[in-house]
């Protein structure tokens, strides 16, 4: 019915309490989405919306929680509030333009304008009614921000324009660079207890658009009318994409120079970074003892008696590389000590997160030192179709 959020840019506004976060959320949607008061604090958890921009489409607006929180549950609100920005794809900073900056400003100006920071970065002096404070002066000539006043409505279409003109990069489609105009390719798509009745699943049908946006042909079936309906086919398909658990059955029953790979390997490119799951390969050779092992998802679903996280993957691992494994189920990342006890993660395709909250969370997981997998290329090597399933991807 609409664009899934995990394939929105996501746009942070961050800034101290009372800075007019919520006022200029709501100015930009033109009714209130945020509650307003003068009372500090007042936004406490992330507050997320869509929002179409011109050029850049549909994206998420969040307004988070002031900086200069205080208290046990203020530093709770600060910790999601800088999570949030940390995965933005733009971050909007901002900042009471009458007042002087406080430390707490100073600390995230130098970060997001001074320090190389690859995010884009907008600066938005509010309360644009009133006299402008020097130092806030100094920082719009500085990053060629903006002035506003929320309640008029004063410089909001301006801020919506360079939105617009920033344009967050979007993610790679699924196909990009695999596929050209006229390519036939075939979808392996399992219908078992886990599929969601009546529907496909995000991966599958993000990347049967794809193919249709490209202007390509697509054959859709189960692994186990693949042999029937590929043997059918004149001229072999361009690629063959199967959900990552049929990864042998579908091998069986297709050639061997015939490319393919998964979905989730195609949503481990478009959401972080292939290389770094494939060097976490390496650590399978060389796992140490009783090695505890972190199984990472991205979303809540209803388990089956069979689930690939739970169940499939630890009893491969447990098969092939190590009976003494110890796992842990997870849909947060864990703090960074605890991060550090493990000896390697597995992560699912991360269809339901944006790439830049994988890249985050792959970021934070290479400092602790941790290697990685991801759900489709451990299946791929456990079933001998390590490296036929990335030979289709030309990076």
């Amino acid at each position: 019915m609409k664009t899934p959020l995990a394939e929105q840019p996501r746009i942070v506004l961050t800034g101290i309490r009372n800075a007019g976060k919520s006022s200029l959320m709501n100015a930009l949607f033109g009714k209130d989405i945020a509650i307003v008061s003068d009372t500090p604090g007042t936004t406490t958890d992330p507050v997320t919306r869509s929002f179409e921009i011109p050029r850049l489409g549909p994206a998420a607006i969040v307004d988070t929680a002031g900086i200069d929180d205080v208290g046990e549950l203020g530093d709770q609100r600060i910790k999601a509030a800088l999570e949030r920005a940390k995965s933005a794809d733009m971050v909007i900073m901002v900042s009471p333009g009458h007042r002087p900056a406080v430390d707490a400003e100073k600390s995230l100006f130098e970060k997001l304008f001074n320090n190389g920071n690859k995010v884009p970065a907008l600066f938005v002096a509010t309360h644009g009614e009133e006299a402008l404070h020097a130092d806030k002066s100094s920082w719009l000539k500085q990053t060629g921000g903006l002035q506003v006043d929320s309640p008029a409505g004063k410089g909001i279409p301006e801020l919506i324009s360079a939105i617009s003109a920033a344009r967050p990069e979007p993610e790679p489609t699924p196909l990009e660079g695999l596929v050209r105009e006229g390519d036939l390719i075939v979808l392996v798509t399992p219908i078992d207890l886990a599929a969601p009745k009546g529907r496909l699943i995000l991966p599958q049908v993000e990347t049967l658009r794809d193919a249709l946006d490209r202007d390509c042909a697509a054959l859709v079936v189960k692994e186990r009318e693949l042999y029937q309906f590929y043997n059918t086919l004149k001229t072999p398909p361009k690629l063959v994409i199967t959900d990552s658990q049929a990864f042998s059955k579908v091998a069986a029953d297709i050639p061997e120079d015939q490319p393919l790979t998964s979905f989730s390997i195609l949503f481990a490119r478009k959401k972080g970074d292939l290389d770094r799951y494939v060097d976490g390969l390496k650590a399978l050779e060389t796992m140490k003892p009783e090695p505890r092992i972190l199984m990472l998802e991205s979303c809540s679903h209803h388990r089956q008696a069979d689930d690939i996280g739970t169940v499939k993957i630890p009893r491969l691992f447990r098969q092939m590389v190590r009976r003494d494994g110890d796992f842990t189920f997870a849909k947060q990342m864990p703090e960074t000590e605890e991060l550090k006890s493990y000896d390697l993660v597995i992560m699912c395709a991360s269809c339901m997160l944006t790439r830049g909250k994988v890249m985050a969370r792959l970021d934070e997981i290479r400092e602790a030192g941790v290697p990685i997998l991801n759900y489709g290329l451990f299946l791929a090597w456990a079933n001998g179709l390590f490296p036929r399933a990335l030979e289709p991807i030309p990076e």
